[in-house]
């Protein structure tokens, strides 16, 4: 979904002189390919399994990633639904790699951060939680230096799917001010 945010602010002209030059992803089911060929937006289908299989190593796949990126002009990765860790071998190339995060920088990193944040609350460990975009400089998970950051209530009703919800509407307009900023 972070990926229609983007597409309809292009197609709004909320980001202005910006153009997807190619939507990545691992999972050939994923909508994200789907929602680009709708949009006219060229894909790569480039899946980790192969790579497992035949064991080769993430060095290995972000290298052939980057092999297949060279045909695309690209001024800034953003990583949207990206649930893989890029290596060195890919970083290095690409130097502007932006991600988004469910979680305020330094809490919940990983997979199941709106999870943790949920089940914190209703410990009493936190008031709120939020979602931060950073850049990906390093293989650290989801602690690179923040670009932006907003805080996002947990109301003591909510079910997990309305703090879910509440999580991915606040991402979706992060994301584009963020992508905006940062190419200024």
């Amino acid at each position: 979904s972070n990926l229609q945010a983007i597409i309809d602010a292009i197609e709004s002209g909320r980001l202005q002189g910006v153009r997807i030059a190619v939507v990545v992803c691992n999972h050939k089911s994923a909508y994200g390919l789907e929602r680009a060929v709708k949009h006219g937006i060229p894909t790569i289908y480039h899946p980790w399994q192969p790579y497992a299989h035949a064991g080769l190593t993430r060095e290995d796949y972000d290298r052939d990633l980057v092999a297949k990126l060279q045909a695309y002009p690209l001024d800034l990765i953003v990583l949207a639904g990206w649930m893989r860790i890029f290596s060195m071998a890919f970083l290095s190339q690409y130097r502007a790699v932006l991600n988004i995060h469910p979680a305020l920088p330094g809490t919940f990193p990983g997979t199941h951060a709106i999870q943790d944040a949920w089940e914190a609350f209703g410990r009493g460990d936190i008031q709120h939680t939020g979602v931060m975009v950073h850049w990906a400089p390093d293989e650290a998970v989801d602690a690179g230096p923040v670009v932006r950051s907003a805080i996002v209530p947990i109301y003591p009703a909510d079910t997990l799917e309305e703090l879910t919800e509440r999580v991915h509407g606040v991402e979706h307009d992060l994301y584009v001010r963020a992508i905006a900023e940062v190419l200024e």
